[in-house]
This record gives structure tokens, C-alpha cells and sequence, in this order.
């Protein structure tokens, strides 16, 4: 029998082909990709972050296809019980026992430092997306980690610059007794100062208080102009809640929520929150990308995204984005590319990775609406301002990173 040379070409291509295809297979460790989530499922962070994350987590890796390099993404999820040493505990046994490649949100300041020391001593990749504390990308910067969606220094330079420019220059802080309270309060403290107002003082919470009335009378009793919340989730609901009962907007004092979430007006109500300044990385009614993804997580929430929520759907997809352009699921190769590759998604335009770690793209300066201006639900925010990215984030010449070239 003659097999003609036709054949034997095409034998020898689809050879070469599962060739390459097994090459790039073995690429993949364990045979699969696998993402974790840790975050805060049912504490005082969980409507921000916690479930929500989950589920936006688990809409990048449908929507990216389910596979990548010819190999499964797996998504697994755990509550970090916002306690450092649960978070610990957790990522050492992911990455040691789970094959967990990745983990995202990593919920509070406190746990989030726990987890990206974790994941850079097992050299796996850690994307802080909830916590806020700018020690992230400054003494505590790793190589495998990435700050993705705000923290404390753009949150207070947008916040603070703001209302200081108004004439709103005396402040007091409510604020959440944990390493995120503590980062946000200092960066708005040297904001205000840096634009000629005073601090007079601040009274910190623990993260399990539910009675704020202590806290709300040193701050009306201050007569600053701005009562800065440089608190949380629940916290900060039931802070400015008891605010509004004890009549400080009424008396004259601005209420800042600095670390204020679209949820967090929505528990409220505007007739509560109306007219506060808040900094965000997202709003959902931004225009048509953002509207018509966060329909399709309000399907399933029947709650619009929080900046948090969607930013978690972002980070995910540019780390699946970085591992099919790598062509492997090792860290090295996919923090490169990670840093590589530019982010243009209906979270942020333009925006890119530094050397520190750090995610820098524009951040927004809204107001919340009064409630005869809202026409629709979830119709909170007017966009005020756009903060550049180059202008939102701490100036790489101030880092404290040892990654960072001087």
C-alpha cells in the first residue's frame, strides 16, 4: 500500500500540533487554573465585598470561557472571618495542599497584608482588591502582588482635597479601629493639612461596636466643619445613621464617608446620605459597559455592583488575560504580563500596573444626590470630578517599595 506524500504531510501536522498542544498543557500546574477568593461572607464587609466578589469572580471566568490553555478554571471561596490569622491559615492550605494559583479581594486591611505575605512566601499571586491600606504598594510591596482597585491615599486625596477646596477645612475622623482605619485617617490627615486646614481630633471604633453615640457626640462636641468616616461596611452605616439621629448635617457639619460604598447610601437612603462627597474607582450607571454588566449581576443580586464587586470581575479577567499570553500558569511568566498588558474593561480605561504593584487608573469624585434628583433606582451619584490616574495614586518618587527604582 502507497501512502502518498500528502498524507504524510498532514500526519506529521496534526502530529506537530498535538505536540504543541500537550506542551502547552503541561504548562498549566495541576493540570488546572484555580482562583481563590477570601474575603468576609457574613461580617460588617460582606455586602460591599463578600458574596458579591464571589459571584463577579465567577462571571469573569464564564465570560473568559471556563478554560484557558486548554485546561479548567476553578473558583473556590472562603470567609476570612475578617481575622488575620484565619486568613493565614486559609491561603497557606490553598496554596500548600489546594493548588490554588491565585488569590483576589482578601477582604480587610489587616487580613489583606496577612494574605499577600502568605502568598509571596509560596511565590503564588495575591490582588488585594477590598483592602485599603496603601502599605500594600509601600513597606509592604511584594513581587506577586497587585493593589487593583483603590486604596486609602486616593481615596483620601479625593475625598479630602475636595471639601478642603470648599473651605471645609477643620475635621474630626470617626474611625475603624484596624490597619485600613488607621492608613485612611493619616492620608486624609496630611491631605487637609497639605491644603492649609487642621485635624481637631478623632475617636476609633472597634470593628464590633454596633453603638456609635460615644463616638458621635466627641464629634459633633468638636464643631468641626467635616466629620470624616474613616470607617467600614456596617460600621459606617451605623456611624452616620446615629450621625443623622443626633442631628449633625442638621447643625451645620459635612458628613465624608471615606471609605462610603453605593451600598452603603442604598441602606441609608438619600434623604440620610444626600449630598456627601464620596472618591470611587466605579459606578454602575457611568455608561452603556458599565450599565450593562452590572444589570447582569443585579439579576443575580438583585443589588447594583459596588466598586469592590466590580473590580474583582476586572482583576480576574486581566489575570486570566495574562496567563493565556504567558502560556503558562507560573507566577513569574504571569506577573510579567500582568504588568505588561494594559487594562481596558468597563472598570478602568487605560490603566496599568506599576512596579509596586500598584493599579493606577482615574478614580471619581461624586456627590449623592438628594432624593428629588434621583429618577430611577439606584439613581445615587453625580460624578463631580475625574482624579487622572497619574494624580489619583501616591507619586512612585514617594514610595516606600523596595521594587521601586529611585
Amino acid at each position: 500500500m502507497r501512502i502518498s506524500k500528502v498524507s504524510l504531510s498532514a500526519v506529521a501536522i496534526a502530529w506537530v500540533g498535538l505536540c504543541s498542544a500537550t506542551d502547552t498543557a503541561a504548562q498549566v500546574s495541576d493540570g488546572v487554573v484555580k482562583i481563590g477568593v477570601v474575603t468576609d461572607m457574613t461580617g460588617f464587609l460582606s455586602d460591599i465585598a463578600g458574596p458579591g466578589a464571589v459571584l463577579a469572580v465567577r462571571m469573569a471566568v464564564t465570560d473568559f470561557g471556563g478554560e484557558v490553555l486548554g485546561r479548567p478554571i476553578e473558583v473556590v471561596a472562603a470567609d476570612n472571618a475578617n481575622k488575620a490569622d484565619v486568613a493565614v491559615n486559609l491561603t497557606r492550605n490553598w496554596f500548600d495542599t489546594q493548588g490554588v494559583d491565585m488569590i483576589t479581594d482578601l477582604g480587610n486591611s489587616a487580613t489583606g497584608l496577612a494574605s499577600v505575605n502568605m502568598a509571596a512566601q509560596r511565590n503564588k499571586i495575591a490582588i488585594a482588591v477590598s483592602p485599603g491600606t496603601s502599605r500594600i504598594t509601600n513597606e509592604e510591596c511584594t513581587p506577586t502582588s497587585v493593589h487593583y482597585a483603590y486604596d486609602t491615599y486616593a481615596l483620601a486625596k479625593g475625598t479630602a482635597s475636595t471639601l478642603v477646596k470648599m473651605k471645609l477645612d477643620s475635621w474630626y475622623f470617626v474611625t475603624i479601629d484596624f490597619a485600613g482605619g488607621h492608613s485612611i485617617e493619616k492620608d486624609a490627615t496630611e491631605v487637609v493639612q497639605a491644603s492649609g486646614g487642621k485635624v481637631l481630633g478623632s475617636a476609633r471604633h472597634p470593628t464590633d461596636t454596633s453603638d456609635f453615640s460615644s463616638y458621635i457626640l466627641q464629634a459633633q462636641a468638636s464643631k468641626a466643619k467635616v466629620v470624616g468616616f474613616a470607617t467600614a461596611g456596617q460600621a459606617a452605616v451605623n456611624a452616620i445613621k446615629t450621625a443623622n439621629e443626633f442631628g449633625l448635617r442638621q447643625g451645620g457639619q459635612i458628613l465624608a464617608g471615606l471609605y462610603f460604598f453605593i451600598t452603603d447610601v442604598h441602606s441609608l437612603g438619600l434623604e440620610v446620605t444626600q449630598d456627601m462627597v464620596v472618591t470611587t474607582a466605579f459606578y454602575w450607571d457611568m455608561n452603556d459597559e458599565t450599565r450593562a454588566w452590572s444589570k447582569r449581576f443585579f439579576e443575580q443580586t438583585k443589588r447594583m455592583p459596588t466598586q469592590l464587586q466590580a473590580a474583582n470581575y476586572s482583576a480576574t479577567m486581566h489575570y486570566l488575560k495574562a496567563v493565556q499570553a504567558a502560556g503558562t500558569d507560573e507566577t513569574g511568566a504571569v506577573m510579567k504580563k500582568m504588568r505588561e498588558l494594559p487594562i481596558n474593561d468597563f472598570f478602568a480605561r487605560n490603566a496599568r500596573i506599576r512596579e509596586d504593584g500598584r493599579m493606577i487608573h482615574d478614580m471619581y469624585v461624586v456627590r449623592v444626590k438628594k432624593p428629588s434628583e434621583s429618577k430611577y433606582p439606584w439613581d445615587y451619584y453625580e460624578i463631580q470630578a475625574t482624579i487622572p490616574a497619574e494624580e489619583a495614586f501616591q507619586p512612585l518618587a514617594k514610595s516606600g517599595c523596595s521594587l521601586v527604582r529611585k
